[in-house]
């Protein structure tokens, strides 16, 4: 039997007002912008819900009741399920009913979308014991496979993972690491031999998710039975992990690109043989032996063209930027008052560390489609104003710094 485990992240973050330095000790509201800026939260989560969300609700719903052999595995940051709750509850209701399939899957991570595990072991346990309370009380599911923040993953994160209790873990399968090996085959992570590494085939998933609609593509059009050819022709594999946003169908690749079309066809063409299925992770996870040990010392993701944390993490303004909010941690926990950390945590959010890289070509072409500012240096001075805001406010309650 060969497989595809379909997974797909959705998350959106609270952006940030244009919150200046006049704003700042006067008001502290960093969020609820107006709705006729590009920064209300609001109006973006219905846009992508319009756009996105829904309409792939719909087809996905279909495809599961079409067939019994589909399934897929979403991860979605407890920030998306907040914005849900409070502003499209019918939206919530149809990733409730996907759910109620038994056959989607929802896959662990932190609660705030956040690089914590890099900067404080507890608070990044915090928000994935956060994160998991909101699933179980969404969904119903407990889950059993961990994804960290853009896929960022290390030998540490692996055996962490393991202590915690997951049975996989995800990350992407980049060739720097790889080497000789291939994607299509499950792991066991150095450190850790008690839990399982699913990796993602970059090239096949990047295909759906980067490449679809690029008409100078030397393989545009990509058709659903071209793809399931391309699958059909690795003879060895025994898993493709085709992992990628959920906002590729519909937003990142717009419905007149035919993305939907390609979903609707994709998964009958795929189980026309017999011997093809889908797994979801946690079942790839547990009923395929692994193959080798892969040894990952240093951090991946599967961001930019260099896949490490240069995209949050790359220049002086993105690690000035995290360094001040981790190093409030201390006065914030010990202040003890919600509506402080709560600012706190949305301000960890990685979305908005990504606004402020200085990338150029390629890699800075997507950070500038995702980014609501004119400028990295812009996102920078927005956010630090909110942050000396988010200092002053502890000062005022007598925390000493």
């Amino acid at each position: 039997m060969k497989s595809i485990s379909l997974y797909m992240h959705v998350h959106q973050p609270y952006r940030l007002r244009h919150y200046t330095i006049f704003d700042s000790g006067v008001n502290h509201d960093y969020f609820d912008a107006p709705w006729d800026s590009r920064e209300n939260n609001k109006k973006v989560l219905l846009k992508v819900a319009e756009k996105s969300y829904l309409p792939t609700n719909a087809r996905l719903l279909q495809l599961l009741k079409k067939y019994p052999e589909f399934k897929v595995s979403l991860s979605m940051s407890g920030i998306i399920l907040e914005q849900l709750e409070a502003w499209a509850p019918d939206v919530l209701y149809s990733f409730q009913e996907l759910v109620a399939t038994g056959r989607v899957e929802l896959v662990a991570e932190t609660y705030h979308h956040s690089l914590a595990f890099f900067y404080s072991r507890s608070e990044f346990e915090t928000q994935v014991s956060m994160h998991r309370d909101i699933i179980k009380r969404i969904f119903n599911q407990e889950p059993r496979v961990f994804r960290n923040t853009e896929l960022a993953y290390n030998n540490e994160l692996a055996a962490w993972a393991q202590d915690a209790g997951y049975r996989g873990i995800l990350a992407e399968g980049w060739h720097q690491m790889l080497g000789w090996r291939s994607p299509n085959y499950i792991y066991r992570p150095v450190g850790a031999p008690n839990i399982k590494l699913l990796l993602k085939n970059y090239r096949l998933s990047d295909d759906i998710a980067f490449r679809f609609g690029d008409r100078n593509w030397s393989e545009w059009p990509l058709t659903a039975d071209k793809f399931v050819r391309w699958l059909s022709e690795d003879q060895d594999a025994q898993i493709f992990n085709l992992f990628m946003d959920y906002e590729t169908f519909g937003e990142h690749q717009w419905q007149e690109s035919g993305i939907f079309d390609f979903l609707d066809h994709f998964p009958g063409y795929w189980l026309d043989d017999p011997n093809h299925g889908f797994m979801t992770v946690s079942e790839a996870a547990e009923s395929i032996d692994a193959v080798g040990e892969i040894d990952t010392p240093y951090t991946i993701t599967w961001a930019d063209t260099e896949r490490d944390l240069s995209a949050w993490l790359g220049n002086a303004m993105q690690q000035q930027a995290i360094a001040a909010l981790y190093s409030l941690e201390g006065p914030m926990l010990e202040l003890n008052d919600w509506s402080i950390i709560s600012d706190w945590r949305k301000l960890q959010t990685s979305d908005h560390f990504y606004y402020m890289c200085i990338k150029w070509f390629n890699d800075g072409d997507i950070h500038a489609y995702f980014s609501p500012y004119q400028s990295p240096y812009e996102a920078y001075i927005n956010f630090m104003n909110a942050f000396h805001d988010l200092k002053s406010r502890l000062l005022d309650r007598g925390v000493i710094i």
